[in-house]
């Protein structure tokens, strides 16, 4: 069967990656391009006794490539490694996505047009005449409405022709001249499209945009909605992680009477039950219901067209900071993960933006962390309780807390700018998208399937092992006293010079790899049972640390530091993957924990000093 090679190419937002799901299903794979850190997505699929592998490239506006992501899209179409090119262009901007169009067709013929979210076009009022722009082009232009996988079957017989004809010569068009080039984009796209005079949905953007992007209202309509996205994951994750905790109880005491059964030594009993299970037993319980909840809403939000209104509004800010608009966007992504903001940050094309962006992302407090602020929110501000009235005090005490995130962020990322990051700033160049009605079950699912279960995958792997060392420190004595004990006490004339206690600082030391077991280390030491314990109850929870001295003091530079301490062990390897650089690494550690450890010194201080 004859094998062909096929690229998806085309600008951001044009509904690229849902062509090529469409075309693929689920034979798909990622991988890195040569000599990248790349991601790439790849896919299979046949059709009329040929087979067809689909290489999604990164988007961009131009040849000219500026990001690590541009550089491979423009090195895959210049070295021409395929068969042939499938340009995706947004059928509503059509001028805009010509030219990039125009530069692919330079190069090679065999391409194919793929005029996609004509449906949307058409609503807006806007007719292409496809014969017209096909003879123009002097190449195969289909329309195409990926969503609902309408044009796909034409799409799949125009490759099999295009690929069939071997075809390589590119067309002429002058396109190492910028206006020159603009000025074909205009010809071409007037001669080819008919614009109704009833455009309503265009006009609906407008008025959107008016309100969503001012000024005025901008900032304080997105702190709104996140009140609103940190109140439904707080409300909605309380039962299912409940359930969570006794399904897992359940399951811990059948392993109990299993191990008894098999004679297992005690030593073997309490690694693998009290350390491993129980670790990982927690981590499941309280990561998986928030994720399953905000990842979810958080992908609705960014489907709908609304993320790069965030970008917009918080643009002004981060230039003023020596930072990059896009920054805004990775800053969003690290409040689901920190790694993945790590790995978002390939979108700024500047490399002394994007260290910039990588060395302030963990003051972004990611799903891991949200636990632990819910937590002492819970306790000590919203009086322990699950009722509404609770429930909006968490959410407003969160917005707080995100809103200070942002200013220590954009704080950092002015001293980064000066001190720790070198080279040139770049331009930001935002494209607005259309609003869009987004895929509601086709959304939790993608967004369930890549995030949720992605990164909770991640948080057991390393808190497998995590939980057995932690055992191990509880339950190795040395004279009278465990290690864990040695270790605390240690620390404990540090911890409360910051405002905490030996406890708190070697639980955020032998939280490293998941923040998730944070609380569960307290607990443990705390009962000097050697077990990790789950406390469902957060009055019983409170009660334990009040026995040990905990205070309104205590809680708030819990706060602080849980913000403001180093990433956890994923997210440094994800920064040492990125950057390729120990020292970068190493300062997105040091930068976090020294503002932390300094800011909670002057909180302690002086709330010691009022109370």
């Amino acid at each position: 069967m004859k094998q062909y090679k096929v690229a998806l190419a085309g600008n951001p937002n044009v509904g690229k990656s849902t062509v090529f799901n469409a075309l693929t299903g689920l034979n798909q794979h990622t991988g890195n391009w040569t000599g990248k850190t790349v991601e790439l997505c790849r896919g299979e699929f046949e059709y009329g006794g040929a087979g067809f592998q689909i290489t999604d490239l990164p988007g961009t506006y131009s040849l000219n490539a500026f990001s690590s992501e541009e550089e491979v899209t423009r090195q895959a179409l210049v070295e021409n490694h395929f068969d042939c090119i499938v340009v995706v262009i947004d059928a509503g901007a059509l001028e805009r996505n010509l030219n990039f169009a125009l530069q692919v067709l330079s190069l090679q013929q065999n391409t194919i047009i793929c005029l996609n979210l004509y449906d949307e076009a058409q609503r807006k009022g806007i007719f292409i005449d496809t014969k017209k722009l096909c003879a123009t082009l002097g190449t195969a232009v289909i329309t195409c409405t990926a969503v609902k996988k309408r044009g796909i079957q034409a799409l799949k017989q125009q490759l099999l022709k295009r690929c069939a004809s071997g075809k390589t010569d590119g067309v002429h068009f002058e396109c190492d001249n910028s206006y020159i080039l603009n000025k074909q984009c205009r010809a071409i796209a007037k001669a080819c499209t008919t614009v109704s005079t009833k455009s309503g949905k265009t006009d609906r953007d407008r008025r959107l945009d008016r309100v969503l992007t001012s000024r005025m209202f901008g900032i304080p309509i997105m702190l709104l909605l996140c009140a609103a996205l940190f109140w439904i994951t707080a409300v909605g994750a309380n039962v299912p992680s409940e359930w969570l905790s006794q399904l897992f109880a359940f399951i811990k005491e059948k392993l109990y009477v299993l191990f008894d059964v098999l004679r297992a030594p005690n030593f073997l009993k309490g690694i693998i039950i009290d350390g491993v299970y129980t670790t990982l037993s927690w981590v499941v319980a309280v990561m998986l219901p928030p994720m399953a909840i905000f990842f979810p809403l958080f992908s609705l939000i960014e489907d709908s067209g609304y993320l790069p209104r965030i970008a917009f509004n918080l643009d002004r800010f981060f230039s003023k900071c020596g930072a990059h608009g896009k920054q805004s966007l990775t800053m969003m992504m690290g409040l689901g993960c920190n790694a993945c903001g790590v790995t978002g940050c390939r979108i700024i094309e500047s490399q002394k933006e994007r260290n910039i962006a990588i060395l302030t992302n963990n003051f972004m407090p990611c799903n891991g962390r949200l636990p632990i602020l819910i937590a002492m929110i819970m306790m000590f501000f919203a009086g322990a309780g699950f009722g509404a009235a609770a429930s909006l005090k968490v959410a407003a005490i969160l917005v707080m807390i995100l809103v200070f995130c942002v200013l220590i962020t954009l704080a950092n990322s002015k001293l980064a700018s000066a001190v720790a990051a070198k080279g040139a700033s770049s331009g930001f160049a935002l494209e607005l998208p259309p609003y869009r009605k987004p895929q509601i079950l086709k959304t939790i699912v993608r967004s369930f399937l890549d995030r949720t279960l992605f990164v909770l995958g991640r948080a057991v792997i390393v808190a497998a092992p995590a939980g057995a060392v932690i055992w191990l420190c509880a339950n190795v004595y040395i004279g009278e006293m465990s290690v864990l004990k040695y270790c605390t006490d240690f620390l404990d004339g540090f911890g409360r010079f910051i405002g905490l206690d030996g406890v708190s600082v070697m639980a955020f030391i032998l939280g490293f790899p998941a923040n998730e077991t944070v609380i569960p280390i307290i607990i443990m030491a705390y009962v000097s049972g050697g077990t990790l314990v789950d406390y469902t109850g957060y009055g019983e929870l409170l009660s334990l640390l009040a026995q040990n001295g905990w205070t309104v003091t205590t809680a708030v530079c819990m706060i602080i530091m849980t913000v403001m301490h180093f990433p956890c062990s994923t997210t440094c390897l994800t920064i040492y993957k990125e950057t390729g650089s120990i020292k970068t690494t190493l300062l997105s550690m040091l930068i976090p924990t020294v503002s932390g450890i300094v800011l909670c010194v002057i909180v302690s201080h002086l709330m010691n000093l009022i109370l």
